[in-house]
């Protein structure tokens, strides 16, 4: 089967340019030459163009690049190896939101709390965090501690704690500031952490898809790897 690029541009609704470009970096695997110069691809081109666009919503571009240029170079191992820690991340992510449900559990709100009041230095060790992260946390409007009218130091309450726990809960899982200082923002309006429900449940359904894109861009793979 010989292929020209914009055979295999169209099936994907890309640009010839593009298929180019990935020869050039290695996605696809290096086209022959007809005595003219021009690419020539055949079915392994074609195959390697959709293994990698398979790999893409489960891995990223870089790491589905990667992929393809490990195997297109021999080194099946590495391509293994990069999967497999794509594998270990969602494993990790899905671990960060089970540990932010299994807190939202735990928290009540504010005012059916013992009173308490704690500084900077004992909430950063509570949350393995630097100091200098929650005074970041509070210029981007997740924490708002009063200020001891006598020494100037901030004073976290038990709602502020909470505020803190989530803000760190969910910046393990990859939220922004700006998104984290919304939801904590209506937290407070609410009164309760009850608004973080459909942001953990977007979060979950973001997860199953990746873990099902894992499988689709998985089989894609095992095809390339068998085709001549």
């Amino acid at each position: 089967m010989r292929l020209r690029p914009i055979d295999l541009a169209r099936e994907h609704g890309l640009s010839t340019q593009a298929v180019r470009n990935y020869e050039e970096a290695g996605i696809l695997p290096p086209a022959e030459r007809s005595p003219h110069g021009y690419r020539v691809y055949a079915a392994r081109h074609a195959a390697a163009l959709r293994t990698f666009l398979a790999l893409i919503p489960a891995h990223g571009h870089a790491t589905a690049a990667a992929i393809m240029r490990a195997v297109n170079g021999g080194a099946v191992e590495e391509a293994l190896r990069l999967i497999d820690e794509s594998h270990a991340q969602l494993a990790d992510d899905r671990r960060t939101l089970q540990a932010v449900e299994e807190a939202l559990r735990d928290l009540t709100p504010p005012r059916a709390r013992e009173p308490g009041e704690t500084f900077i230095g004992p909430l950063a060790r509570r949350l393995g965090i630097r100091p200098a992260t929650l005074r970041k946390w509070q210029r981007a409007g997740l924490i708002v501690p009063r200020r001891d009218p006598r020494t100037g130091y901030r004073v976290y309450t038990s709602a502020d704690v909470r505020d803190a726990l989530l803000a760190h809960q969910l910046r393990r899982g990859g939220h922004g500031l700006e998104q984290i200082a919304g939801v904590l923002q209506r937290v407070r309006t609410a009164g309760g952490p009850e608004p973080l429900q459909a942001t953990l449940r977007q979060w979950r359904d973001r997860l199953t898809a990746r873990g099902r894109a894992m499988l689709t861009g998985a089989a894609a793979l095992d095809t390339y790897l068998d085709t001549p």
